[in-house]
């Protein structure tokens, strides 16, 4: 998948009410990051890289595993395939939008 196909997923995951009530940002590194504002109503989806309060570090592989259900996020975690910054109790609800 590419950056713009994982946007695309995750916005449909998010919707416009995703109870997530934080924002979230995927950073994929090179490849770039994807923005996921769940304060706003409807929540908001996009490539920016605005200051987020939790912030996971993924590379797109693995975020696409995740988007494809290959891989859980607790999974990833625990295998060190992302990185949490930020509000850990955000990294929790991340299963609302992936």
């Amino acid at each position: 998948m590419t950056l713009d196909e994982c946007t695309t997923a995750i916005r449909g995951k998010v919707g416009d009410d995703s109870g997530l009530n934080a924002t979230l940002k995927f950073d994929c590194g090179e490849a770039g990051t994807i923005y996921v504002d769940g304060k706003a109503l409807p929540n908001r989806v996009d490539n920016s890289g605005h200051e987020a309060d939790c912030t996971v570090g993924i590379t797109l592989e693995n975020l696409a595993a995740m988007l494809r259900g290959e891989l859980e996020p607790a999974t990833g975690f625990m295998t060190g395939k992302l990185k949490v910054a930020g509000d850990m109790s955000v990294a929790l609800r991340m299963q609302r939008v992936v």
